[in-house]
Protein backbone atom coordinates (compact mmCIF):
# COMPACT_ATOMS: atom_id res chain seq x y z
CA UNK A 1 0.00 0.00 0.00
CA UNK A 2 2.68 2.10 0.85
CA UNK A 3 4.05 1.91 -2.66
CA UNK A 4 0.82 3.70 -4.06
CA UNK A 5 1.12 6.51 -2.09
CA UNK A 6 5.00 7.28 -2.53
CA UNK A 7 6.10 7.07 -6.24
CA UNK A 8 9.43 5.03 -6.07
CA UNK A 9 11.64 8.27 -7.69
CA UNK A 10 10.32 10.33 -4.79
CA UNK A 11 13.08 10.50 -2.00
CA UNK A 12 11.51 9.57 1.10
CA UNK A 13 13.89 12.52 3.30
CA UNK A 14 13.51 16.13 3.12
CA UNK A 15 15.73 18.30 3.80
CA UNK A 16 13.97 21.64 4.86
CA UNK A 17 15.74 25.18 3.67
CA UNK A 18 17.34 27.07 7.08
CA UNK A 19 14.80 28.93 8.50
CA UNK A 20 11.69 26.80 7.54
CA UNK A 21 9.15 25.79 9.62
CA UNK A 22 7.92 22.19 9.76
CA UNK A 23 5.75 19.68 11.05
CA UNK A 24 5.62 18.52 14.31
CA UNK A 25 3.74 14.85 14.44
CA UNK A 26 3.10 13.19 17.44
CA UNK A 27 3.35 9.79 18.54
CA UNK A 28 -0.10 9.24 18.14
CA UNK A 29 -0.52 10.37 14.74
CA UNK A 30 2.71 7.92 13.35
CA UNK A 31 1.12 5.25 15.17
CA UNK A 32 -2.26 6.28 13.41
CA UNK A 33 -0.46 6.41 10.02
CA UNK A 34 1.32 3.07 10.41
CA UNK A 35 -2.14 1.45 10.84
CA UNK A 36 -3.54 2.97 7.97
CA UNK A 37 -0.68 1.51 5.87
CA UNK A 38 0.62 5.35 4.87
CA UNK A 39 3.64 4.31 6.93
CA UNK A 40 4.95 0.60 6.22
CA UNK A 41 5.09 -1.13 9.95
CA UNK A 42 8.43 -2.62 9.10
CA UNK A 43 9.88 0.65 8.36
CA UNK A 44 12.52 1.52 10.51
CA UNK A 45 11.84 5.25 11.88
CA UNK A 46 11.92 7.18 15.29
CA UNK A 47 10.24 10.66 16.09
CA UNK A 48 12.60 13.00 17.32
CA UNK A 49 10.68 16.48 18.63
CA UNK A 50 7.92 15.55 16.59
CA UNK A 51 10.64 15.06 13.58
CA UNK A 52 10.40 11.26 11.48
CA UNK A 53 13.59 10.45 11.48
CA UNK A 54 14.78 7.08 8.82
CA UNK A 55 17.58 4.29 11.00
CA UNK A 56 20.36 3.33 9.34
CA UNK A 57 20.48 -0.35 8.59
CA UNK A 58 21.89 -2.93 10.80
CA UNK A 59 25.01 -4.94 9.74
CA UNK A 60 25.11 -8.60 11.11
CA UNK A 61 27.27 -8.25 14.26
CA UNK A 62 25.00 -5.55 15.30
CA UNK A 63 22.28 -7.79 15.12
CA UNK A 64 24.20 -11.15 16.24
CA UNK A 65 25.59 -9.00 19.19
CA UNK A 66 21.79 -8.20 20.18
CA UNK A 67 20.29 -10.95 19.53
CA UNK A 68 22.28 -12.78 21.97
CA UNK A 69 22.28 -9.91 24.58
CA UNK A 70 18.29 -10.37 24.25
CA UNK A 71 18.61 -13.99 25.14
CA UNK A 72 21.10 -13.97 27.40
CA UNK A 73 19.39 -10.77 29.84
CA UNK A 74 16.14 -12.18 29.09
CA UNK A 75 16.87 -15.77 30.58
CA UNK A 76 18.94 -13.50 33.93
CA UNK A 77 16.05 -11.23 34.74
CA UNK A 78 14.57 -11.37 37.92
CA UNK A 79 10.67 -11.53 38.83
CA UNK A 80 9.34 -8.93 38.36
CA UNK A 81 11.78 -7.17 35.80
CA UNK A 82 10.92 -7.46 31.34
CA UNK A 83 14.20 -7.02 29.06
CA UNK A 84 12.86 -6.64 25.23
CA UNK A 85 15.18 -6.02 22.32
CA UNK A 86 13.66 -2.73 19.83
CA UNK A 87 10.65 -2.24 21.48
CA UNK A 88 9.24 2.00 20.79
CA UNK A 89 10.23 3.87 23.91
CA UNK A 90 7.91 6.50 24.26
CA UNK A 91 9.58 9.30 25.87
CA UNK A 92 6.95 12.01 25.47
CA UNK A 93 4.41 12.70 23.04
CA UNK A 94 6.15 13.55 20.22
CA UNK A 95 9.49 11.46 20.99
CA UNK A 96 9.92 7.88 20.70
CA UNK A 97 12.97 5.64 20.26
CA UNK A 98 13.76 2.36 19.48
CA UNK A 99 16.35 1.03 21.75
CA UNK A 100 18.31 -2.02 20.93
CA UNK A 101 17.65 -3.29 24.58
CA UNK A 102 14.90 -1.84 27.03
CA UNK A 103 14.51 -3.17 31.15
CA UNK A 104 11.41 -2.10 32.62
CA UNK A 105 9.28 -3.21 35.85
CA UNK A 106 7.32 -5.92 34.80
CA UNK A 107 4.40 -3.53 36.69
CA UNK A 108 4.59 -1.23 33.48
CA UNK A 109 3.56 -1.98 30.42
CA UNK A 110 5.79 -1.84 27.89
CA UNK A 111 3.63 1.46 25.66
CA UNK A 112 3.72 3.25 29.41
CA UNK A 113 7.29 3.14 30.03
CA UNK A 114 9.09 6.14 30.01
CA UNK A 115 12.20 7.39 30.79
CA UNK A 116 12.87 7.71 34.74
CA UNK A 117 10.71 3.96 35.02
CA UNK A 118 13.65 2.39 32.08
CA UNK A 119 16.09 0.68 34.21
CA UNK A 120 18.49 -0.05 31.75
CA UNK A 121 18.60 1.19 28.02
CA UNK A 122 21.35 -0.12 25.43
CA UNK A 123 22.41 0.73 22.16
CA UNK A 124 24.66 -0.84 19.99
CA UNK A 125 26.48 1.42 17.55
CA UNK A 126 28.41 0.46 14.82
CA UNK A 127 27.93 3.43 12.25
CA UNK A 128 25.63 5.55 14.62
CA UNK A 129 28.76 5.21 17.49
CA UNK A 130 29.31 9.32 17.53
CA UNK A 131 25.19 10.01 17.25
CA UNK A 132 24.18 7.35 20.04
CA UNK A 133 27.34 9.02 22.16
CA UNK A 134 26.23 12.31 21.65
CA UNK A 135 22.74 13.33 21.02
CA UNK A 136 21.07 10.00 21.73
CA UNK A 137 22.82 10.25 25.20
CA UNK A 138 21.33 13.54 25.72
CA UNK A 139 18.22 12.63 24.70
CA UNK A 140 17.67 9.76 27.48
CA UNK A 141 19.46 11.87 30.17
CA UNK A 142 17.04 14.77 30.15
CA UNK A 143 14.44 12.29 29.75
CA UNK A 144 15.30 10.91 33.25
CA UNK A 145 17.18 7.46 32.04
CA UNK A 146 18.92 6.38 35.21
CA UNK A 147 21.60 4.20 33.15
CA UNK A 148 22.51 3.96 29.19
CA UNK A 149 25.16 1.65 27.74
CA UNK A 150 26.34 2.14 24.41
CA UNK A 151 28.10 -0.66 22.97
CA UNK A 152 30.71 -0.70 20.24
CA UNK A 153 29.46 -3.79 17.83
CA UNK A 154 33.55 -3.66 16.67
CA UNK A 155 35.30 -3.49 20.10
CA UNK A 156 32.80 -4.51 22.66
CA UNK A 157 33.71 -1.78 24.79
CA UNK A 158 30.78 -0.19 26.51
CA UNK A 159 30.28 3.59 27.63
CA UNK A 160 28.26 3.29 30.75
CA UNK A 161 26.50 6.28 31.65
CA UNK A 162 24.78 7.08 35.15
CA UNK A 163 23.50 9.53 37.01
CA UNK A 164 21.42 12.31 34.78
CA UNK A 165 21.62 15.94 35.34
CA UNK A 166 19.46 17.67 33.16
CA UNK A 167 21.09 16.78 29.52
CA UNK A 168 23.95 14.85 30.66
CA UNK A 169 25.06 11.94 32.53
CA UNK A 170 27.19 13.12 36.10
CA UNK A 171 29.53 9.32 35.45
CA UNK A 172 30.55 8.36 32.37
CA UNK A 173 32.89 5.29 32.10
CA UNK A 174 34.53 3.11 29.43
CA UNK A 175 34.35 -0.58 30.12
CA UNK A 176 36.65 -3.06 28.12
CA UNK A 177 34.53 -6.05 26.70
CA UNK A 178 36.25 -8.34 29.28
CA UNK A 179 34.60 -6.43 32.20
CA UNK A 180 31.63 -7.24 34.04
CA UNK A 181 28.54 -4.75 33.29
CA UNK A 182 26.34 -4.28 36.21
CA UNK A 183 23.50 -2.64 36.26
CA UNK A 184 22.71 -0.43 38.92
CA UNK A 185 18.94 -1.49 39.51
CA UNK A 186 19.07 -4.91 38.11
CA UNK A 187 22.72 -6.30 38.97
CA UNK A 188 21.56 -9.83 37.90
CA UNK A 189 21.43 -8.76 34.58
CA UNK A 190 25.39 -8.74 35.17
CA UNK A 191 27.31 -9.58 31.53
CA UNK A 192 30.75 -9.79 30.16
CA UNK A 193 30.44 -8.99 26.68
CA UNK A 194 33.42 -11.16 25.86
CA UNK A 195 31.53 -14.21 26.95
CA UNK A 196 28.72 -13.92 24.39
CA UNK A 197 29.00 -16.49 21.30
CA UNK A 198 29.07 -13.69 18.90
CA UNK A 199 30.45 -16.72 16.32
Amino acid sequence: MNELLRPPSLPGTTQAAEGMLRRRFTVAEIESMVAKGIIAEEERIELIGGEVVPISPKGVRHEILRSELAFRMTRAAPPGTRVVAEAQFNLTEDTYLLPDILVYPATTKVPYVRGPSALLVEEIADTSLAYDLSAKASMYAAHGVREYWVINARTLATRVHRAPQGSEYSTVNEQAADADLVPEAVSELAIRLNDLDLG
